[in-house]
């Protein structure tokens, strides 16, 4: 009687599935537009709480190259793996986050969420009791385009894995 050996290494993944189009390659001017586009939605916002609503609008949405690329970007930036971790599951982790982050994590989900209803006045005001209006603009404008790219990373299945944060190689 033979014994079979256990396989040895780290188990194989399933095969990455490539993109199912280069939207840089063959829309360049809509793709240029979004980088100008996400460029000024970001001014006068923290960088720590414009990746967190990244990465809260990216999980709702289910883009898997915006997961990877925010995720990333917000470690390289210092943010926390705990905090980070924890946002898919804010509301029982509310101690984790300033009640600014709160009222930014709620009102990206009522934005990203709009079959849902419109954005809630509690929720709105609740955030606009914590920004400025020219702030509170910008996370508006934020939360917007983050929306936008998931929808095209979604719908091209955009490969994620391979982002590597500016200066990190």
């Amino acid at each position: 009687m033979t014994t079979q050996k256990p396989p040895t290494g780290p188990p194989r993944c399933a095969p990455e599935v490539p993109p199912r189009l280069k939207l840089a390659e063959h829309a360049p001017e809509v793709y240029k537009a979004m980088i100008r586009l996400d460029t000024a939605a970001k001014q006068g916002v923290d960088p720590t709480l414009y990746e967190l609503v990244k990465i809260r609008a990216s999980q709702l949405n289910h883009c898997a190259f915006c997961l990877d690329m925010h995720t990333k970007d917000a470690l390289a930036a210092g943010e926390s793996v705990e905090r980070i971790i924890q946002l898919s599951a804010w509301e029982e982790s509310r101690h984790f986050y300033t009640e600014k982050e709160l009222a930014a994590i709620e009102l990206t989900e009522a934005i990203t969420v709009l079959t849902d209803g419109f954005v809630p006045d509690e929720v709105y005001e609740r955030a606009a009791k914590l920004f400025e209006e020219p702030e509170l603009a910008q996370l508006i404008a934020a939360i917007t385009v983050i929306n936008a790219w998931n929808r095209f990373g979604v719908t091209t299945r955009m490969t994620p894995g391979h982002y590597h944060p500016a200066g990190s190689r």
